[in-house]
């Protein structure tokens, strides 16, 4: 069985449009779920957590990145 190249160049362009096409769909189903959120004022959960970790005063170090040349076998 023999597929022609200009057959297989067109399904692969085809398919990546249809990938492309549905994840535009769900770029804009985000972007509408944050402009709601934004309108209502909630925060969200995730957003908490990194906003109070970030917000640390002194010049402090998290504790993730502390442990860093641990994790990676520094010397």
């Amino acid at each position: 069985m023999k597929i022609n190249k200009t057959k297989l160049i067109v399904g692969v362009l085809f398919l990546l449009i249809v990938v492309s096409a549905v994840q535009a769909f769900q770029l804009v189903g985000m972007n509408s779920k944050i402009s709601e959120i934004k309108a209502s004022g909630i925060k969200p959960a995730s957003l908490d957590s990194t906003t109070s970790t970030s917000s640390s005063s002194g010049g402090s170090v998290p504790t993730n990145l502390q442990n860093l040349p641990g994790m990676v076998g520094g010397c």
